[in-house]
């Protein structure tokens, strides 16, 4: 059986290609999502003459596209968004900062982002300062700051950190020898 089939795209499809392209895709691919919704057909020169009209304009709307992109990519420098989160004492989130969390925000500061275009390096799960790449195409990527904040004033411990040995014990510290207070001075026994 084939690893991969070669189809005529038909329409549109993200990330990988336009109208009357014809490419090859593994046969899953084909048999599951492209040919059961109409993205593509088998590649024939007469169906190829018979999309050239159609390309030429998705051709033409891709160079509108990437011109917006482009806009919005400059327009993306040196933002930086701010995100309230509940958390715990530990600044450690309830719930965590998503790619549509981010996306929204963005939206709220009229940049038209979509969720799938907001890349996350690890999952946003604590209080802090976070940086996320916007990436529109693959080679049109800018950099953002987000900021995560608590939403109420945090109560951190100021306790000392436990240290432990190799076997795993614990290893004791001396305690601060704790200081007499100045208290009033004492009376002088009465001499007799």
């Amino acid at each position: 059986m084939a690893r991969s089939v070669q189809l005529l795209l038909i329409e549109n499809v993200d990330n990988l290609g336009i109208v009357g392209d014809v490419v090859r895709v593994k046969t899953g691919y084909a048999r599951n999502y492209l040919l059961p919704f109409g993205y593509a057909t088998e590649p024939s020169d007469e169906l190829i003459q018979q999309l050239a009209d159609k390309r030429k304009a998705a051709e033409e709307e891709q160079r509108k596209l990437r011109v917006v992109r482009e806009a919005l990519v400059k327009k993306l420098e040196g933002v930086e968004i701010t995100m309230e989160r509940s958390c715990n004492d530990q600044g450690l989130l309830y719930g965590s900062v998503t790619q549509q969390d981010i996306s929204a925000a963005l939206k709220s500061l009229d940049f038209d982002v979509k969720p799938r275009e907001v890349r996350l390096p690890q999952v946003i799960k604590r209080v802090g300062e976070f940086d996320v790449t916007v990436k529109l195409a693959t080679d049109l990527e800018e950099h953002i700051k987000v900021h995560v904040e608590p939403d109420r004033e945090l109560d951190l411990d100021e306790r000392e950190e436990m240290e432990f040995d190799n076997e795993g014990n614990l290893i004791e510290k001396p305690k601060a020898e704790a200081k007499p207070e100045a208290s009033e001075p004492q009376a002088e026994p009465a001499q007799a």
